[in-house]
């Protein structure tokens, strides 16, 4: 993951209901949600949810796909893992095995 893709993730995900929304849509899997229930389980107004939804999608960490009248949102997981890896591509000088739990995050987001 280059540096700026990264720095817009963490800044789309810096907003306490960006990130519930976030952690709600990788709870619900590949997959997705769609707004409606989406708005109900983080209780946000929709009007309010689609404007963070499209700060999350910019930033690559959700996407969309419309299936008759509704629009399923769901994480992205591969650009999850991505952050993930930036973060501890340098981890404990080169040695991530001993940073305890990642290897099991990143697995989970396979």
């Amino acid at each position: 993951m280059e540096e700026l893709n990264a720095i817009a993730a963490f800044a789309a995900l810096s907003q306490p209901t960006r990130l519930a929304v976030f952690r709600a849509l990788v709870r619900a899997g590949p997959d997705g949600v769609a707004a409606g229930a989406l708005a109900e389980l983080v209780a946000v107004p929709a009007s309010t949810l689609s404007s963070h939804l499209k700060l999350l999608e910019h930033a690559g960490l959700v996407t969309s796909r419309r299936l008759s009248r509704h629009i399923f949102y769901a994480a992205r997981f591969d650009t999850a893992r991505a952050l993930i890896e930036f973060l501890m591509e340098d981890c404990c000088a080169g040695h991530p095995a001993i940073c305890g739990p990642v290897p099991a995050v990143q697995a989970a987001c396979a």
